[in-house]
């Protein structure tokens, strides 16, 4: 229930459901590819709430092919003389593919607004242009699935001490990632303002709980499974060829190739 903290998923649960919903995640991709439909699907949500690792979940098991993460940089000299949208468009769709925005349009609503990189008349200007996009989006027939991912500021804290700490994930921490401690009010007036423009019928923002992150996945893949009318395509039928007699093929000696050292062999 939100706002109650409930108890830690067990590992083993966890794993065990995660399972099956990445196997229907592999479903839905199937679907997709053969109705060539087209989905979008946006994570956003506070600093260290837990986006990437959903992200990297959903994406796991699926086709590259089909499903890609579009994680853009910070936009060029270029870009920023463009429409605003302009640069997420090209990254949008074509039928058969399914896009993840680890983060999206919506950094004009965030960390462009609070950090001062936009003026408030491109903020404004946002907050009107954006239910009109989503629309269009919706209307030309994309599927479009927003999620907020909600943390509270004691767990964002701790996961960023636990980032400082851990060599192998210190590179997702930034100063700038550090200094949204400093602004977490400012963050959340943002954050409140921007649903009120943006949580529209034709596409409303789902919040996901996250304090606990192997809850929030689940929960999260799981009404994304719900929320799209997928059914299961039958595979083509497949069957393994006989190897074919041998037509007198040499292997060249092995000691005219260069091969990596066995570094497993110290182990």
């Amino acid at each position: 229930m939100a706002g109650k903290k409930a108890a830690t998923l067990p590992r083993k649960v966890y794993e065990t459901e995660l399972l099956c919903l990445q196997t229907e995640l592999v479903k839905l991709q199937e679907w997709v590819r053969a109705e060539g439909a087209r989905l979008v699907v946006v994570f956003e949500g506070r600093d260290a709430a837990g986006k990437g690792g959903t992200i990297k979940r959903v994406a796991e098991h699926l086709n590259p092919r089909v499903a890609r993460i579009a994680a853009l940089p910070k936009p060029t000299e270029r870009e920023r003389t463009q429409w605003y949208f302009q640069r997420y468009v090209e990254h949008l769709p074509a039928a058969g593919e399914i896009v993840l925005f680890d983060r999206s349009w919506y950094n004009r609503a965030g960390v462009e607004w609070v950090m001062g990189f936009c003026t408030k008349e491109e903020h404004q200007l946002f907050l009107r242009q954006c239910p009109i996009f989503e629309r269009m989006l919706v209307e030309d027939g994309i599927l479009l699935r927003k999620y907020w991912f909600s943390v509270s500021d004691t767990e964002q804290q701790e996961r960023f001490r636990r980032r400082l700490e851990d060599p192998l994930r210190r590179w997702k921490l930034s100063p700038m990632d550090l200094e949204s401690i400093t602004h977490w009010e400012a963050y959340s007036r943002a954050k409140d303002e921007m649903l009120v423009h943006t949580d529209i019928l034709e596409s409303p923002w789902f919040v996901v709980e996250s304090d606990d992150k192997r809850r929030a996945r689940l929960n999260m893949i799981a009404h994304l499974l719900g929320s799209v009318p997928y059914h299961e395509v039958p595979p083509p039928v497949l069957e393994l060829p006989a190897r074919p007699p041998s037509t007198g093929y040499q292997r060249p000696p092995r000691d005219l190739q260069t091969y990596v050292p066995d570094h497993a062999a110290r182990l």
